[in-house]
């Protein structure tokens, strides 16, 4: 995504209007997550200076004469978010950072979420919250239908009784990105910088039988390259995907 990302980083991408990490943060809030960690590198002072002045992006605001503060002429919206934001170095693999975040903001919690900065989904975060606490495991990861890379094509001997673009892969599941995690994970992952989550910690979780899946059939997409990006606008567009409300955010 050369021609978005060269000048910032990819969370920062927007769709709709607004950068993919807002929409992400949302789809948390919206089932009752309130507290965030934001694990910086690549450009850290670009999302940095987004939040701390979103207010002013998103609102109009007035300059008087002798005033050291803008004032906001347009409603803000309320915010009850707790938001920490946080640089982790930006040669840090995705382990490393949830490893760097944990000890310095989750060692007082038994359960967090973990996700990327580039894939949407309607799933209910909740559900599978519960769905995490009630299995014994100290993981949980998201199970989606991946869309095939290829039209496919049914046949009655040679000839083709249907073809479909691209469809959904029902009977195979990846991956989603939205992940809950026990405390006990913590051994599972390093502080080296080159601790990858999706490798020895999550091979060695689901070796030693402690990682369920929580399957979901609904709307999923990452944003790995510009024609993503350009698809994610055209169903947003169309209210293609289910956008929580507003509410909420700094």
């Amino acid at each position: 995504m050369k021609e978005e990302t060269e000048y910032k980083p990819k969370p920062m991408v927007e769709v709709g209007g607004e950068p993919i990490v807002l929409h992400i943060m949302r789809s948390y809030a919206t089932h009752g997550f309130r507290r965030f960690v934001l694990c910086l590198g690549f450009k850290s002072d670009y999302i940095k200076n987004y939040f701390l002045n979103r207010r002013y992006f998103s609102s109009d605001f007035l300059l008087l004469p002798d005033c050291k503060e803008p004032m906001i002429s347009s409603p803000e919206e309320s915010s009850d978010w707790e938001i920490h934001l946080v640089d982790t170095g930006a040669d840090s693999m995705t382990g490393s950072r949830v490893a760097q975040t944990f000890d310095r903001y989750y060692s007082d919690v038994e359960n967090f979420g973990v996700t990327y900065g580039d894939g949407l989904s309607d799933v209910d975060l909740g559900a599978e919250f519960s769905f995490h606490l009630s299995h014994g495991t100290l993981g949980t990861i998201l199970g989606v239908n991946p869309v095939s890379r290829f039209g496919q094509i049914k046949a009655d001997g040679d000839v083709v009784t249907e073809f479909l673009e691209k469809p959904i892969l029902k009977d195979d599941w990846i991956n989603g990105g939205y992940f809950f995690f026990r405390s006990g994970f913590r051994k599972y992952i390093s502080e080296d910088p080159s601790c990858i989550l999706e490798r020895d910690p999550l091979f060695n979780l689901s070796k030693d039988r402690q990682l369920s899946v929580f399957r979901h059939s609904g709307f999923w997409s990452c944003m790995d390259t510009q024609r993503d990006k350009e698809d994610l606008e055209q169903m947003f567009a169309r209210g293609e995907f289910n956008q929580p409300p507003k509410g909420g955010v700094v």
